[in-house]
Protein backbone atom coordinates (compact mmCIF):
# COMPACT_ATOMS: atom_id res chain seq x y z
CA UNK A 1 0.00 0.00 0.00
CA UNK A 2 2.98 2.81 0.70
CA UNK A 3 5.50 1.53 -1.69
CA UNK A 4 5.12 4.42 -4.27
CA UNK A 5 5.22 6.97 -1.15
CA UNK A 6 8.40 5.08 0.56
CA UNK A 7 10.57 4.89 -3.22
CA UNK A 8 9.51 8.64 -4.11
CA UNK A 9 11.13 9.42 -0.07
CA UNK A 10 13.88 7.39 -1.18
CA UNK A 11 14.48 9.45 -4.34
CA UNK A 12 13.74 12.59 -2.48
CA UNK A 13 16.12 11.75 0.51
CA UNK A 14 18.98 11.02 -2.24
CA UNK A 15 22.36 11.30 -1.34
CA UNK A 16 21.47 11.86 2.21
CA UNK A 17 20.71 8.40 3.51
CA UNK A 18 22.54 4.90 1.87
CA UNK A 19 20.14 4.51 -1.12
CA UNK A 20 20.99 0.96 -1.30
CA UNK A 21 20.74 -0.04 1.99
CA UNK A 22 17.58 1.90 2.59
CA UNK A 23 15.93 0.00 -0.92
CA UNK A 24 16.91 -3.48 0.81
CA UNK A 25 15.40 -2.76 4.10
CA UNK A 26 12.04 -1.99 1.92
CA UNK A 27 12.13 -4.57 -0.39
CA UNK A 28 13.12 -7.50 2.56
CA UNK A 29 9.74 -5.68 4.42
CA UNK A 30 7.94 -6.30 1.18
CA UNK A 31 9.26 -10.08 0.66
CA UNK A 32 8.61 -11.08 4.03
CA UNK A 33 5.36 -13.37 4.69
CA UNK A 34 3.16 -13.33 7.68
CA UNK A 35 1.15 -16.64 7.39
CA UNK A 36 -0.01 -17.10 11.33
CA UNK A 37 -3.65 -16.47 11.91
CA UNK A 38 -5.13 -13.33 12.06
CA UNK A 39 -4.37 -11.51 15.68
CA UNK A 40 -6.14 -8.36 16.96
CA UNK A 41 -3.96 -5.24 16.40
CA UNK A 42 -3.91 -1.30 17.85
CA UNK A 43 -2.84 -0.34 14.78
CA UNK A 44 -0.61 2.57 16.26
CA UNK A 45 1.21 1.71 19.12
CA UNK A 46 3.35 5.22 19.57
CA UNK A 47 4.58 7.01 22.48
CA UNK A 48 1.49 9.24 22.50
CA UNK A 49 -0.32 6.55 22.61
CA UNK A 50 1.36 4.97 25.94
CA UNK A 51 0.73 5.88 29.35
CA UNK A 52 3.36 5.14 32.08
CA UNK A 53 2.86 5.15 35.65
CA UNK A 54 5.58 5.20 38.06
CA UNK A 55 8.21 4.06 35.43
CA UNK A 56 5.72 1.39 33.77
CA UNK A 57 3.41 1.03 31.16
CA UNK A 58 0.43 1.81 32.57
CA UNK A 59 -2.20 1.75 29.88
CA UNK A 60 -2.54 1.98 26.11
CA UNK A 61 -5.07 3.96 24.71
CA UNK A 62 -6.52 5.37 21.00
CA UNK A 63 -8.06 2.18 19.46
CA UNK A 64 -9.23 4.18 16.71
CA UNK A 65 -7.49 1.89 13.63
CA UNK A 66 -7.15 -0.97 16.10
CA UNK A 67 -8.04 -4.32 13.39
CA UNK A 68 -7.71 -7.62 12.71
CA UNK A 69 -4.75 -9.68 10.97
CA UNK A 70 -1.42 -8.82 10.64
CA UNK A 71 0.34 -7.52 13.83
CA UNK A 72 3.56 -6.10 12.25
CA UNK A 73 2.18 -2.91 12.67
CA UNK A 74 2.36 -3.09 16.09
CA UNK A 75 6.28 -3.91 16.14
CA UNK A 76 7.10 -0.45 15.09
CA UNK A 77 7.85 0.89 18.60
CA UNK A 78 10.67 -1.59 18.09
CA UNK A 79 12.68 1.06 16.53
CA UNK A 80 10.66 4.21 17.10
CA UNK A 81 10.75 3.69 20.98
CA UNK A 82 13.41 1.12 22.19
CA UNK A 83 16.93 0.80 21.08
CA UNK A 84 19.80 -2.34 21.09
CA UNK A 85 18.68 -4.28 24.35
CA UNK A 86 15.72 -3.22 25.09
CA UNK A 87 14.91 -4.25 21.35
CA UNK A 88 16.06 -7.43 21.64
CA UNK A 89 14.35 -8.24 24.51
CA UNK A 90 10.98 -6.60 23.25
CA UNK A 91 11.71 -8.85 20.53
CA UNK A 92 11.98 -12.17 22.70
CA UNK A 93 9.34 -11.49 24.87
CA UNK A 94 6.81 -10.84 22.24
CA UNK A 95 8.04 -14.57 20.19
CA UNK A 96 7.67 -12.48 16.75
CA UNK A 97 9.40 -14.60 13.76
CA UNK A 98 10.91 -12.76 10.31
CA UNK A 99 7.67 -12.85 8.91
CA UNK A 100 7.05 -9.98 11.40
CA UNK A 101 9.59 -8.64 12.32
CA UNK A 102 10.43 -7.35 8.82
CA UNK A 103 7.25 -5.98 7.98
CA UNK A 104 7.55 -4.06 11.24
CA UNK A 105 10.87 -2.61 10.52
CA UNK A 106 9.34 -1.50 7.02
CA UNK A 107 6.57 0.42 8.84
CA UNK A 108 9.11 2.04 10.52
CA UNK A 109 10.71 3.08 7.59
CA UNK A 110 8.00 4.14 5.55
CA UNK A 111 6.99 6.77 8.22
CA UNK A 112 10.37 7.72 8.82
CA UNK A 113 11.15 8.39 5.75
CA UNK A 114 8.12 9.90 4.62
CA UNK A 115 8.49 11.92 7.70
CA UNK A 116 12.18 12.95 7.07
CA UNK A 117 11.50 13.26 3.21
CA UNK A 118 8.65 16.02 3.96
CA UNK A 119 10.18 18.48 6.25
CA UNK A 120 10.23 21.70 4.62
CA UNK A 121 13.78 21.84 7.06
CA UNK A 122 15.43 19.31 8.31
CA UNK A 123 16.92 20.59 11.73
CA UNK A 124 13.75 20.90 13.27
CA UNK A 125 12.48 18.54 15.90
CA UNK A 126 10.44 16.09 14.26
CA UNK A 127 13.08 16.13 11.53
CA UNK A 128 15.80 14.79 13.88
CA UNK A 129 13.13 12.15 15.31
CA UNK A 130 12.61 10.65 12.16
CA UNK A 131 16.64 10.44 11.07
CA UNK A 132 16.80 9.05 14.85
CA UNK A 133 14.34 6.46 13.32
CA UNK A 134 16.60 5.84 10.54
CA UNK A 135 19.37 5.45 11.78
CA UNK A 136 18.16 3.02 14.38
CA UNK A 137 16.79 0.87 11.57
CA UNK A 138 19.94 1.11 9.30
CA UNK A 139 21.92 0.01 12.51
CA UNK A 140 19.53 -2.68 13.50
CA UNK A 141 19.14 -4.34 10.13
CA UNK A 142 22.88 -4.38 9.45
CA UNK A 143 23.42 -6.01 13.09
CA UNK A 144 20.67 -8.87 11.66
CA UNK A 145 22.97 -9.65 8.71
CA UNK A 146 25.83 -10.39 10.16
Amino acid sequence: MYDAQTRRAIEVLDGQLPRDAVTEIWESALRAAWDARPVWFHGDVAPGNLLVRDGALAAVIDFGTCGVGDPACDVVIAWTLLSGASREAFRARLGVDAGTWAPGRGWALWKALISYAGAPHRDSAASAEAKRVIDEILTEYAQAQV
